[in-house]
């Protein structure tokens, strides 16, 4: 177990990308967000003692779903650490449910959220401090929904262009990121061990914008594929 002479002093940094196109070495979300956080950490006195990378994790998926962010819980709760930085709300959620579910959560532990471009605004609970945390769950959850009606628009341009038929190409070389979000949401939750359903899988695809050629959610069987 890691000893520190001050518990105030002691910080972790959290990070996630939320797709897969941002992870790799000629990426630099990863190091946007450890510079904002190690910046901060210096400027306040605070010492990050380590760091979880959760990679292609979406910003809707409940915190005790995710991989890393589970480990770093067990991680403070073992070495007295009482506060998690982040690069900006956004990071921990898109989701406004999830971040103030995750938030309150954190809270009922004794343990600090920090956004590091707004730190006041999650560890102080003033009206205007819940507020600002509201409005900045809402416009990450509203930037997600715009990112995925994006994509889809692309997806549908490629489509016309290209036409339905794709010959005898697997769904990877179709579209390698829609592999990736369903084998990412078919996965085991590290808390209770359980899956989701194909059928769960398939409406969470098609509420990201992964749809069938025809425009129709997956079936249970093309899940099935998708994730084998």
């Amino acid at each position: 177990m890691v000893q520190f002479t001050s518990k105030s002093k002691a910080a972790v940094g959290y990070y996630r990308t939320s797709s897969a196109t941002n992870v790799g070495a000629d990426r630099d979300s990863l190091i946007r967000q450890e510079q904002a956080v190690q910046d901060y950490a210096l400027a306040n006195g605070l010492e990050v003692v380590e760091s979880f990378y959760d990679a292609a994790v979406s910003g809707a998926d409940p915190v005790d779903e995710r991989p890393a962010f589970t480990s770093m819980i067990s991680y403070i709760q073992q070495n007295n650490v009482d506060t998690i930085l982040v690069e900006n709300a956004s990071r921990f959620a898109r989701d406004l449910v999830v971040q103030i579910t995750g938030h309150e959560h954190l809270k009922d532990q004794g343990v600090a959220l920090i956004p590091v471009d707004a730190p006041s605004h999650f560890t102080e609970e003033t009206p205007t401090a819940v507020m600002v945390r509201n409005i900045l769950g809402a416009v990450a959850q509203h930037e997600k929904a715009q990112l995925v009606a994006k994509l889809k628009a692309a997806r549908d341009r490629k489509r016309e262009r290209t036409g339905k038929c794709e010959g005898r190409k697997s769904y990877q070389e179709l579209d390698p990121l829609m592999v990736h979000q369903a084998k990412r949401l078919y996965r085991r939750s590290p808390k209770t061990g359980k899956r989701r359903s194909l059928r769960q899988v398939s409406k969470e695809l098609e509420q990201m914008g992964f749809v069938t050629a025809s425009g129709k959610a997956f079936g249970a069987e093309q899940v099935k594929r998708l994730v084998s």
